[in-house]
């Protein structure tokens, strides 16, 4: 496989509506984004890591995360997110492109693994474990999707409407539906969650002050040593202190 075959890109800004500046919360001492890269930098198939931001002053910051973990940045456009993406990586030769919101804290390394296999054998166009797809039983937040270069390009050249532009997963597959896009009919498909971590009702991204809260209980559980606990260890603490939350 070629270098930059695999490229991850981390889709951040700091002015999110339901929980503004969530990217720059502290979990055990650092940012939430440098949590990320701290579990995203294991995972030895990925040949490029990009942090794609916007071009506000607000998000300033990740410049210097982007350098402190030896990252790329790319900044672009605040709400046409294929735009971002697809200017991020068009200079990069990259034949599978997988996105990563940066509310996710728990990106879980085995399963990138697993998802980065099955995608490239099934040659999709999209494939995805980054929440409950297709019935898969994953828990929400701890995977990632990916896609071809060459479908991201295909949508770059025309998108029309606000969610298409907004919502690149949209083009793919409208996760709140459960259907596939149409309009491109893209190869799509997941792969079936271990059954040791099966838990599609459990939610592991941040959204809102309450799930920041929740999971910073957990990162304070495990301890700013132990950072690259396995979400097995995070679903045992949840089921023994669920009712205390």
């Amino acid at each position: 496989m070629k270098s930059n075959s695999l490229v991850l890109v981390i889709q951040a800004r700091s002015n999110s509506s339901r929980l503004p500046g969530k990217i720059k919360k502290k979990l055990c001492g650092i940012t939430m984004i440098e949590r990320i890269l701290q579990r995203v930098k294991t995972i030895k198939k990925i040949n490029k890591i990009i942090i794609a931001t916007t071009k506000r002053k607000d998000d300033n910051f990740l410049v210097n995360v982007a350098k402190k973990y030896n990252v790329q940045i790319f900044r672009g456009s605040t709400n046409n997110c294929v735009d971002r993406y697809y200017n991020a990586v068009k200079n990069l030769n990259a034949k599978h492109i997988l996105r990563l919101p940066a509310d996710n804290p728990f990106p879980e390394p085995s399963e990138y693994n697993r998802i980065i296999n099955y995608h490239i054998k099934s040659k999709n166009d999209f494939s995805s474990n980054i929440i409950n797809f297709m019935k898969n039983g994953y828990p929400d937040g701890i995977g990632v999707e990916i896609f071809t270069f060459k479908s991201l390009e295909k949508i770059w050249k025309s998108q029309k409407t606000r969610e298409e532009k907004e919502h690149l997963a949209t083009n793919y597959y409208h996760y709140g539906s459960g259907k596939k896009n149409k309009k491109f009919n893209f190869k799509i498909g997941t792969i079936k969650c271990p059954k040791n971590i099966s838990r599609p009702d459990l939610v592991l991204e941040i959204n809102t002050k309450d799930d920041y809260l929740y999971i910073n209980k957990i990162c304070n559980h495990f301890g700013k040593k132990n950072f690259l606990f396995s979400i097995k260890d995070v679903i045992d603490w949840h089921d023994k202190n669920h009712k205390n939350l």
